[in-house]
């Protein structure tokens, strides 16, 4: 019978895949970890638009920012004036799946014109 020899290499396969499933879920986690960088600076951006549209209107910039993003995101928000405009930055803290990995903050800037309520209608 050709196939007479002992049968020492039963469930290498298993083994060598055992072995690979760490770097595949490293794999899967740097995968998960790039979308929610890239969802961390979008969220930045609409909170940056948003803050700056509630400053315009003599709102709070912080409150228009929250509102924007996700609840299990934090963002602060800082605003500055200038002539007839505002500016707002706001800043998402990019969550980390894997401890030790840490990417810092996405910041986002956005600037809008005051909106001069206490002008009569028609006038510019």
């Amino acid at each position: 019978m050709p196939y007479d020899r002992p049968r020492r290499d039963r469930g290498q396969v298993a083994l060598e895949y055992l072995g690979f499933i760490p770097v595949l879920v490293l794999v899967a986690l740097a995968g998960v970890q790039v979308g929610l960088i890239a969802y961390a600076g979008q969220q930045a951006g609409t909170a940056a638009r948003a803050g700056a549209r509630s400053a315009s209107l003599q709102e709070s910039a912080q409150d228009g920012c929250a509102r924007a993003v996700s609840d299990w995101l934090s963002v602060s928000c800082g605003e500055s004036y200038g002539g007839d405009e505002v500016t707002v930055t706001a800043t998402v803290e990019i969550p980390s799946l894997v401890p030790g990995w840490d990417f810092g903050p996405a910041r986002k800037t956005a600037t809008m014109p005051l909106d001069h309520t206490d002008e009569e209608p028609g006038q510019p």
